[in-house]
């Protein structure tokens, strides 16, 4: 039974990965193959020939067509068939589903669902990643679970305390009040950690940027945008600044951006960006916050994998939630509603996560 929703915007790609050649990529159980036109412009189509279905990522890539691999029909970039070895007359359904495209915030970005709802202006708003005033990279991951267990990792960032303790976790995460909030697409929490020593990873940034050492407010604001992209405003201030008020002169403060695409019921494609606001002319520290970040994350992508084999070994099992749980429980809310409006009045109705009270 289908758990995500397919009218929906999904990051396919970074952009520096398709190129004028073929890359083939699962997007919500549908195998897709895309490549760059001439004209910078990228063509998304069924990774499957109309003739007898051999994955066209499998063909070759000239002049902005592929050529099957099996037995040489020619599709252009909207998966029209332009030519059949042996025959003049090209049978007019010989066509294969091309996809809504759309480049944004240094992503490809697919709508899997009906081409006519496609609105390009509905694309996750992730402009830290290539705003003049952030700097900052990120990574693919694939991650072999459920993608909205890694909704769930996001936000509750409480297990920080326990997963990432040499790094950016400390018991005041734990132990801090949040406010979540909600609204038919958004779900946020938020939660103000005031004069704190700063975590390991925190510290050394305010070192680094400001020279500043000593008690500081932390800041953890997790949005939510259904179904899959969440942004998570991250920092530290020097101690009794202003922080909380809003002002932060006085501190270092990044977002961790993420897009989490379903490829099966169980596998996905996870991608994050880390951005900062200082010192944003130094490539060393982007690089090393880049690599820094895909450690923390590697230890996040055990928990989860290890996570999602025990789910399939315990069928029917239903979860328990804490306080902890409100803004992961509006987030699947806001997903499983997507689902339900895509549902046919006759077929099986999506089943939310299983817990108990």
């Amino acid at each position: 039974m289908k758990t995500f929703p397919l009218n929906a915007w999904y990051a396919a790609a970074y952009d520096v990965e398709v190129k004028p050649a073929l890359l083939s990529r699962t997007i919500c159980g549908q195998k897709i193959v895309m490549f760059r036109r001439k004209d910078g412009s990228v063509a998304a189509l069924e990774d499957a020939c109309w003739h007898r279905l051999l994955p066209l990522s499998k063909g070759t890539l000239h002049d902005d067509e592929i050529t099957c691999g099996y037995h040489g029909l020619v599709f252009n970039g909207d998966g029209r068939c332009t030519h059949m070895p042996s025959q003049e007359t090209i049978n007019p359904s010989a066509c294969v589903r091309s996809f809504p495209v759309v480049q944004k915030h240094r992503f490809i970005w697919i709508w899997p669902g009906d081409p006519a709802l496609a609105d390009a202006s509905k694309v996750p708003d992730l402009h830290w990643n290539d705003h003049p005033e952030w700097a900052g990279d990120g990574k693919l991951i694939q991650v072999k679970c459920d993608y909205r267990l890694v909704l769930d990792n996001l936000m509750d960032l409480t297990h920080e305390t326990f997963v990432h303790g040499s790094s950016i976790g400390q018991r005041a995460v734990a132990e801090a009040p949040f406010v979540a909030t909600h609204s038919d697409k958004f779900a946020t929490v938020t939660r103000w950690m005031e004069g704190i020593d700063a975590p390991p990873f925190w510290a050394s940034q305010l070192k680094h940027a400001t020279g500043y050492e000593g008690k500081v407010d932390r800041w953890q604001i997790i949005r939510f945008e259904a179904p899959c992209t969440i942004t998570i405003d991250v920092g530290v201030a020097k101690a009794g600044t202003g922080a909380p008020q809003g002002d932060r002169s006085q501190g270092v403060n990044g977002f961790v951006l993420n897009t989490i695409t379903p490829e099966t019921e169980t596998t996905c494609h996870y991608f994050w960006a880390f951005a900062r606001n200082y010192c944003l002319g130094e490539q060393r520290l982007t690089h090393e916050l880049r690599e820094g970040v895909a450690g923390i994350f590697r230890e996040d992508e055990t928990i989860l994998e290890a996570q999602q084999q025990a789910i399939d070994e315990h069928p029917g099992y239903k979860f328990y939630n804490l306080n902890i749980d409100a803004g992961s429980m509006w987030a699947r809310r806001l997903i499983d509603k997507m689902v339900v409006k895509e549902t046919p009045p006759d077929a099986p109705r999506v089943i939310p996560l299983r817990t108990a009270a």
